[in-house]
Parts: structure tokens; C-alpha cells; sequence
């Protein structure tokens, strides 16, 4: 059978013909919306026309499905093989990639492939091309190489080092190598240190840095802050106990609220440090709120599982109690794992990414990314990147780091993705869609990345477990891509977020900011719970479940339920250009209001049928917003089990039968009177978060 189908596919020409017309025919749709674009339409007219396309093909006399060729991946294999079978399989997925047209699969056996896989051909809607590891296969697509001939680091070493560095002598490092610790290669990872990343047996090995962090980059387990006489560009603290001019050239990180940057230490003494500037966001270092750290200095490569690496020698040091000879070393080398910009109708299923990431393109189309397991997507230590301005620091990494999704029409899901500096997945473009993905141990980096991030415009993210992460588990912002003039509302629903805020303050489960009128985006049925502030601080203002900052309107924030959050279920910010037009209904957990005093601020927000503490009610009247209906932190709601979080109504519930009711928000309770609060009296409690069952 398989033979008949590959003769057939190969030598059928009526089969090359239509692909053919479809190509010519997604061709003549694609730049008659890009000039419908030009004239001004909307972008959603575009992709209506797009869609339609898609499903009537000039000369096809039915949209039957093309089934292509099946081509083999080995670790075993020979990329001059043909590929038809396991036993005659290719050795690299990118000779799949090379060879394969729509309709076509690639079958891939198990083992890790050290390549950036950058398909040649697109599938079409009833020809997608397809990724898939072999039954029962464990498929793993590495950013990282193996290094080989490390040496011991000697006394004589050290003695060299010391020609340009005095601070070896005496110092951490120089015990750790007297004691047989420290070992060294020549390798060449670029020219800048902020993109490097080392791995002893897959596990994420430690820049050396000051104070040592211990090994989760999420929740450091030391956090140093600025002390009293801190300010401007100018950092006090008297454990900072190194001689004059230790830290001179050191890459310094400091954070402050929602601030996380990266700057140079121009000048050191004991005591104190002063940066090459002032913080941009808040314009200072704030004594005992500051927290900051310090890196690249070889003095300070003392600890198991530290590296250090000189750009200008080009050599990578390690410290490693345990010979690396008996250990596996790797460093990262690539930053994709599968380029799929120029990709379209093409599945990648059931791959494990190591070290590396994916990405779509801003003209990829119904790409979907099935079943991924992602560990180490994306690693930055430079936050700044010689940037002066708030806004570009941060939104470091937002659009470029995890699985970043561009385009029309893609989807995430199924999928596990773990520890990245950035983000787990970045939703760009428009009507990309993220669902069922587990999600944890991201934005190590504490910038305005997230869990997921949302840009773009008719977004979808649903049932997805976020949680301990740096910032926010969903950071959603709103962008017209593509010359657009109107965009649709996003949907942020039925998500379990929690342990958020570890790295930052001023955040929430979902972010969204700042000023922009949001379609009337919906964030609905959603649990965001356990904010877990920043070590070393005792500062839990604005870690909110939802957060609608400066001034975001026309959002429906709607049946969420939060606890163990500081700062209520919903918060809303009005200052800037108002928190206007909002509808935040029924919600479980209380709700925080800030505005600018005077009228008009919150014209059109109405707070209608929550449970719990409503905190900020009197200014935020003042300001035109409407509350009604709600019950307050003085009533007993009599939820059925809050110790064990479930927060559905008793019999006996005085928030049965008292609230207004709101087509679409209050449905299904089975008493005569909805409900106030995210869940229906009688109705069937809904669940949130992803279920493996779906993949």
C-alpha cells in the first residue's frame, strides 16, 4: 500500500496540477488582501477572504484531502538514503525538510538531533505537512553541543590571569582551583556573554555571580538589596566588602518594583558601586528596595555548577568538584530548533525541545505545534541592551522569546514548556490561539515576559496551568499588526495561574496595560491564586488576580476566582486615561479600584455582582464608576470548602438568589435568582487549567 500511494503522489500529474492551482490560487488571495489592506479595509475582512480561500479552490472539483509521502528520521540514518523507510532513513530532519512537499510526513525515530530544522516547502489546507516523532518514540531537537577537552585550571593559570586581573589572587576562584575544582576549555560562544548557556547532565548550570543564587532561577535563594545612602546611578551597601575596583566593567542587574534591568559598574569601592546610569524606569536605586545582583568577574566562580566565560580568549571555565569528564557538558548553540517563518498548514507533534525554541512567521498560516516538551527555551542576561528608555527594557524578550507565534490562524498546544528567561509562549500576529499547555518556571529574567504573552489582537488562550513565574503568568497587551485599522477582542479563559510575582512586583496573574481600548476582550472563568512576592520583601501592593493598569478599557472581566492574592481578584488602575468602559462581573475574591480624582475617569466601568472586599469604592464613584450589587468582605458568603479552595455556594449561601442578571455571565444557576460570584448555585462547577486527556 505504502508503495501505491508513493507512485501515486510521484507520477500523478493531475495530483501536481491541482497543487499547482491551489498554490497560484492562495498566491492570488494573499496579494489581493495585502492591496485589500493597502485600501484601508480591516484586517478582519482580510482574513475572512483568506479563510474562504482556503476552502474554494479554483478548478477542484472537491476539497478532498491529499495524503503525500511518509519519510524516516534515525539517529542511525544516511541523508543520502531516500528516506522511504526506518531501514533507509535520513540521519537529519532537515533532509526531510529539504525534500518534502504538501502532504507529506516526516516520521522520526528516536534520539537527539543537534539542528535547526528550516523547511523549503509549505503544506496547503487539505496537504498539510506534517513533524511527527515514531510511536512510542522520544524525539529531542537540541540547542546545545557537546564540549570536549576540558583541562584542570593550575596555580600557573591563575598567576596569568592575575597580568590582567589582579583579583584572581586570593580570591574565591584561586582557592577553588587549588583545590582541583575549576576546569577549562577553548570554545567560542560568540562575543557576547548574555546569550550563553551551559548544561551538566541537562540541568542549567550558574553564570558566576554575586551574592551566589543557588540553582532556581525563578526563586533565588540569596537576594542582596540596596542599602541606605543609595540613589541616582549610585548603589550603597556595606556587604559589598571587595576591594576599590573589583567590580569595575561588572554587568550589575537591578530591580525595583515592575523594573528589571542591566547596566555596567563604571567605578567600585568598598561599600559601594557606581552604575553607568541611573535605573531608567524610576531614575534611582531605592535603598532597601533595590534588589540587585553582579556578574562577570572570574573571582567570583566558586561554587559547583558555576561558569564563567572570556569573550576575548575565548574560553569557557567551569567549576566542577566532580570531573566534567564524567559528567555531560553541553553549551548552547542555537537558539531555533524548528524556523518555521516561512511555514504554512504544517504540524510539528509530539517533540521535545532542549535548549532551543521555535517560531512562526509573520506570514504563517494554521501552523499548528502539537504536544511539544520544552525545556530551556530561551536564555538573556542582558535585560538593557544599552537602551535608555523604560519601554524597551521592559518588554525585553515579550516578542522574541519561547515558542514565539506570528501570523494567522497557529496553534500551541498540548504542550509542556519549562524554564525560560523569556517567555513559555509569545501569541504575536492575529486569531493564533494557545490551549491545554502546562507552563511553569518561566521569565527568570523578571521582565515584563511572561507565561504566555499576548500581542496582537483576536487571541485565544484557554485552559492552560501557568505557574512560578518571574512576572505575570499572562501578559496581555494590545497591538495592530500589518497596517490594521480595527481588531477583535482576545479571550483569556478558563486558565489556573498561580505563584506569580516571584521576580517582580506591580503585577498580577493577568497583566494588561496600558491605556488602550481592548474590543471588549474578555478575561473569564479563570482561577489566579498565590502570589508569591519577590523574596526579601514585605511590599504585596498590586499582585492582583486580574490587572488592568493605566488606564486599559472597554474589558469584561468576568466569573474569575482568586485567592491568596494581596491585592484582590480584579484590580483596576484609571490613572492615565481612565479605566473606562469596563464590565467586571460576578468575580470571586474582591476587587481594587484606583483612578485620578475628578469626573469622567471611570465613565462607563461597572463592578456588578462580585463577592469579597471592595477596596478604593469611594474615589472610584467620584470617578463615574458604577458598583452595585456586590457582596463585601463583612458578609459570610458561606462558600462550601474555602479551606480546600472551592469556593462554590452552601445551601444556606446569602449569594444565592441576589444577583442581577447578565445574559452570558450569570447563566445556568437552577434557582429562580442568579448567583453572585463566579459560580452558579446548582449549576456544574466548572473546571479551569489544562487536562492531559485532551492531547
Amino acid at each position: 500500500m505504502l508503495a501505491i500511494r508513493n507512485r501515486t503522489h510521484r507520477s500523478s500529474s493531475t495530483a501536481h496540477d491541482r497543487h499547482r492551482t491551489q498554490q497560484r490560487a492562495r498566491s492570488r488571495t494573499a496579494r489581493a488582501a495585502l492591496g485589500a489592506r493597502r485600501l484601508g479595509r480591516t484586517w478582519a475582512v482580510a482574513l475572512v477572504a483568506l479563510t474562504a480561500a482556503a476552502v474554494a479552490i479554483p478548478g477542484s472539483a472537491a476539497a478532498v484531502p491529499v495524503h503525500g509521502a511518509t519519510y524516516y528520521v534515525s539517529t542511525h540514518g544516511n541523508d543520502r538514503a531516500n528516506g522511504r523507510s526506518m531501514h533507509h532513513a535520513f540521519a537529519s530532519i532537515q533532509k526531510c525538510a529539504d525534500v518534502m512537499v504538501a502532504g507529506d510526513t516526516c516520521v522520526i525515530g528516536s534520539g537527539t538531533y543537534h539542528e535547526t530544522v528550516t523547511p523549503k516547502a509549505s503544506g496547503t489546507s487539505l496537504a498539510p505537512i506534517t513533524y511527527t516523532a515514531a510511536r512510542g518514540a522520544k524525539v529531542t531537537v537540541s540547542g546545545a553541543d557537546t564540549v570536549r577537552g576540558w583541562r584542570r585550571v593550575t596555580a600557573s593559570d591563575v598567576n596569568t590571569l592575575s597580568a590582567a586581573d589582579p583579583y584572581v589572587v586570593g580570591s574565591a576562584f584561586s582557592q577553588a582551583v587549588d583545590d582541583g575544582d575549576v576546569y577549562s576549555v577553548a570554545i567560542d560562544l560568540g562575543d557576547d556573554v548574555s546569550p550563553v548557556q551551559v548544561f551538566t547532565d541537562g540541568a542549567m548550570d550558574v553564570e558566576a555571580q554575586w551574592p551566589y543564587p543557588g540553582t532556581d532561577p525563578v526563586r533565588p535563594t540569596t537576594v542582596e538589596r540596596a542599602a541606605a545612602g543609595s540613589t541616582g546611578a549610585t548603589l550603597v551597601d556595606p556587604a559589598l566588602t571587595q576591594p576599590a575596583g573589583y567590580w569595575d566593567g561588572a554587568r550589575v542587574l537591578t530591580s525595583y518594583w515592575y523594573a528589571t534591568e542591566t547596566g555596567t559598574v563604571v567605578g567600585s569601592s568598598t561599600g559601594s558601586l557606581t552604575l553607568d546610569v541611573a535605573p531608567a524606569c524610576v531614575h534611582t536605586i531605592e535603598p532597601n528596595q533595590t534588589r540587585y545582583s553582579l556578574a562577570g568577574q572570574i573571582a567570583e566562580l566558586s561554587h559547583s555548577g558555576e561558569w564563567y566565560y572570556d569573550a576575548t580568549a575565548k574560553r569557557l571555565y567551569l567549576d566542577s568538584q566532580d570531573s566534567p569528564m564524567r559528567h555531560h557538558i553541553e553549551a548552547k548553540q542555537r537558539q531555533l530548533g524548528f524556523d518555521l517563518t516561512a511555514s504554512s498548514y504544517t504540524t510539528v507533534k509530539n517533540v521535545h525541545l532542549f535548549g532551543t525554541s521555535m517560531t512562526t512567521g509573520d506570514d504563517s498560516r494554521d501552523v499548528t505545534l502539537d504536544s511539544i516538551d520544552g525545556t530551556y527555551l530561551s536564555q538573556y542576561t542582558d535585560i538593557t541592551q544599552g537602551a535608555t528608555n523604560c519601554g524597551t527594557t521592559v518588554n525585553r524578550g515579550i516578542t522574541d522569546t519561547g515558542i514565539v507565534v506570528k501570523g494567522i490562524g497557529n496553534t500551541v498546544k498540548n504542550s509542556t514548556l519549562s524554564l525560560s528567561a523569556g517567555n513559555g509562549i509569545a501569541l504575536l500576529g492575529y486569531g493564533n490561539t494557545a490551549t491545554n499547555n502546562v507552563i511553569s518556571d518561566v521569565d527568570y529574567a523578571g521582565t515584563y515576559a511572561a507565561g504566555i504573552a499576548v500581542q496582537g489582537f483576536g487571541q485565544t488562550v484557554t485552559h492552560n496551568t501557568i505557574s512560578k513565574v518571574g512576572r505575570s503568568g499572562i501578559n496581555l497587551q494590545w497591538t495592530l499588526p500589518y497596517g490594521a485599522t480595527a481588531g477583535t477582542a482576545d479571550r483569556i479563559a478558563y486558565n489556573d495561574i498561580s505563584e506569580y510575582g516571584n521576580l517582580s512586583l506591580d503585577t498580577a496573574a493577568v497583566y494588561t496595560c496600558c491605556g488602550a481600548s481592548m474590543a471588549g476582550t474578555s478575561i473569564d472563568h479563570n482561577l489566579l491564586h498565590d502570589a508569591t512576592p519577590a523574596i526579601g520583601t514585605s511590599e504585596t501592593f498590586a499582585m492582583a488576580g486580574v490587572y488592568a493598569d493605566n488606564g486599559q478599557s472597554d474589558l469584561t472581566i468576568a466569573n474569575n476566582v482568586g485567592w491568596n492574592n494581596p491585592t484582590q481578584t480584579v484590580m483596576l488602575n484609571g490613572l492615565g486615561s481612565g479605566s473606562l468602559n469596563n464590565s467586571v462581573y460576578n468575580n470571586t475574591g474582591g476587587v481594587y479600584m484606583m483612578y485620578v480624582k475628578g469626573a469622567g475617569e471611570s465613565t462607563g466601568t461597572v463592578v456588578e455582582n462580585n463577592i469579597g472586599a471592595l477596596v478604593g469604592t469611594t474615589d472610584a464613584t467620584d470617578g463615574g464608576m458604577v458598583l452595585t450589587n456586590n457582596m463585601g468582605s463583612d458578609v459570610d458568603p458561606l462558600f462550601t470548602d474555602p479551606a480546600k479552595n472551592d469556593y462554590t455556594l452552601q445551601a444556606g449561601s446569602p449569594a444565592r438568589n441576589a444577583a442581577i442578571p447578565i445574559a452570558g455571565i450569570t447563566d445556568g444557576s437552577t434557582d429562580p435568582v442568579p448567583s453572585l460570584g463566579a459560580y452558579q448555585y446548582g449549576a456544574r462547577k466548572w473546571a479551569a487549567g489544562a487536562t492531559r486527556s485532551r492531547r
